[in-house]
């Protein structure tokens, strides 16, 4: 793939329900998206950074330290251009050029210092939602569901992907963590849906992913309850699948990567049927933002304190 280089886009761009056009953001560029030698760097943004290990046919995307704990706009929208990229180069490399290494698994993982993310934007749902702006705000929430459901399915591709939580996961984070087809988690880690707390509920697939590790009542009992849980508690109740140390979180994931590389076909094959038999659509997904997106514009006035609130504790973390 040739080089491009792109605008940035503004925060307030409008977002493409299906694959976006191919911008990531400042300064981005679009790379070859598979290398010959191992763990080399693919392609760097202002926001993630990805590298491809040949040897153990792992993909692996950092978000960098200095990217925003939250999924902006600018970011989701380079997110989903990866995936689109990605995608479209992957599936061509996979029938034409099948002898070749191609990624078996993708981790995501976060540099953010001891958040992997805190979710949704709420500053940019505040504005949107004091300013009755319901058309931005459902097509933010769209992008979002897009990006959590391209992890789900993988692409498209025959590829595992896997969420390694190093740091806290909230709201829209846990729901991106929970969107992987494997959960690793530190043990220090926290992890919740503050969603109730301003009146809300998480409506980017939260209640979908939970019901998979979970029975329904379980999960609509976590959603309710707007609390935060450690990891070990998590692993215990089954939705984290593989529980490690603090800061052994990276060579749990290359162990688990060797336990099942041997079965690693059966187990996609596996994930594919599971899909059919049980699966998270992306309409479904879609049906609930315009719940979502409808609950998020009729929010009362102390709804919207609460809300601001939260936003108030982010901004003196630094967030």
């Amino acid at each position: 793939m040739s080089l491009q280089k792109h605008n940035t886009t503004s925060p307030n761009a409008n977002f493409k329900e299906n694959t976006p056009d191919t911008v990531y953001t400042t300064k981005a560029e679009v790379h070859q998206l598979y290398l010959t030698t191992n763990r080399k760097t693919v392609s760097n943004t202002p926001f993630f950074s990805t590298q491809f290990d040949t040897d153990s046919s792992t993909f692996w995307i950092s978000l960098r330290p200095d990217c925003p704990a939250k999924f902006t706009p600018e970011l989701v929208q380079a997110f989903r251009t990866f995936q689109a990229d990605f995608g479209l180069q992957y599936q061509n490399h996979t029938k034409l050029q099948s002898t070749s290494k191609y990624p078996e698994y993708m981790v995501l993982t976060s540099e953010i210092a001891e958040t992997f993310s805190l979710g949704g934007d709420l500053p940019f749902f505040f504005s949107l939602i004091k300013s009755g702006d319901r058309t931005q705000l459902s097509e933010y929430a769209r992008a979002c569901v897009d990006l959590v459901y391209q992890n789900h399915i993988a692409m498209n591709l025959p590829m595992t992907t896997i969420a390694l939580v190093k740091g806290n996961a909230m709201g829209g984070g846990m729901e991106a963590a929970l969107s992987a087809n494997v959960l690793v988690a530190e043990r220090q880690v926290k992890m919740g849906l503050p969603e109730v707390l301003f009146n809300m509920f998480p409506g980017m697939g939260a209640y979908q992913f939970l019901s998979r590790r979970l029975s329904p009542v379980a999960a609509e009992k976590m959603i309710l309850s707007g609390k935060t849980y450690a990891a070990e508690e998590l692993y215990e109740m089954g939705v984290i699948d593989v529980l490690a140390d603090e800061g052994k979180g990276e060579q749990a994931v290359k162990d688990y990567i060797q336990r099942h590389k041997r079965s690693g076909h059966a187990a996609r094959a596996l994930q594919s049927a599971i899909r059919v038999a049980d699966p998270v659509s992306r309409e479904s997904l879609m049906s609930v933002v315009d719940i979502w997106v409808e609950t998020a514009m009729t929010l009362s006035e102390q709804d919207l304190g609460h809300m601001h609130y939260l936003i108030r504790a982010q901004q003196k973390r630094g967030f």
